[in-house]
């Protein structure tokens, strides 16, 4: 699956009163995110996959190529790629400190807010009549992911959940969903990727896409409640 299409949750069309900001915003998220490897798409898609002119694109591009994020290259293999695609190896300071700048209270309701979208988004996925196109989106979303190395973890993890939103056809709760993700993933950027957890989180997806592909609703929450628990729970055993 090509990497644009991962990215629907988030860039999403932006309003014409607002382009560049929206744009500038919608791009930061990406990045921020982890949704690219490398650099961003060509602008030809990004352009259409938003809704704006490339010329918008190009000022919004400049904008975060001047604040540090974006390096912009011309020639047959230019394009706007990430100043820093290959994060540092976390470590526990950095977890503490990425809870210190939150505050424990805001930590709690960022928690409480995913889990609330996240299972709210499972059980709408899961009574919508999926199309088979769209089944097997979710199935090599699930692929992806359970398939990722140590590497690659985070960036698919997150291009799967934010997959279940979107393909509920709710932008609202697809930009919900990133908003909610986007405010833990400094944390979770902060916590190691380990085989076992990820093999661990491997289980629950596959029990989250199940109880959607069945039409289980129920199931379907009961799943991604267990899974996120567990996520809490490791940022908990990171910060004793």
């Amino acid at each position: 699956m090509d990497e644009l299409s991962r990215l629907t949750a988030v860039l999403r069309p932006v309003r014409a009163g607002n382009a560049f900001e929206e744009t500038v915003e919608r791009l930061l998220q990406v990045i921020k995110l982890g949704l690219v490897s490398e650099k961003l798409p060509p602008e030809r898609e990004l352009a259409a996959q938003l809704g704006i002119s490339r010329v918008t694109l190009r000022e919004a591009i400049r904008e975060l190529q001047e604040a540090g994020y974006l390096e912009v290259r011309r020639g047959r293999y230019g394009g706007a790629f990430l100043t820093h695609n290959t994060p540092p190896q976390p470590h526990r300071d950095d977890l503490r400190r990425a809870v210190a700048d939150m505050g424990t209270d805001d930590l709690s309701d960022a928690l409480t807010f995913r889990m609330a979208v996240e299972c709210g988004a499972a059980q709408v996925l899961a009574t919508t009549p999926l199309t088979p196109e769209r089944r097997e989106t979710l199935r090599e979303r699930l692929r992806e992911v359970n398939s990722a190395g140590p590497e690659d973890y985070r960036r698919l993890d997150t291009a799967f959940h934010l997959a279940i939103a979107e393909l509920t056809g709710s932008a609202l709760l697809a930009g919900a969903c990133a908003d909610a993700r986007l405010r833990v993933t400094d944390l979770l950027n902060a916590i190691p990727v380990l085989q076992r957890n990820i093999e661990h989180a491997a289980l629950q997806h596959q029990a989250i896409v199940t109880a959607i592909l069945a039409g289980d609703p129920e199931a379907a929450r009961r799943a991604v409640a267990e899974h996120l628990e567990g996520t809490a729970a490791l940022l908990r055993g990171f910060l004793a």
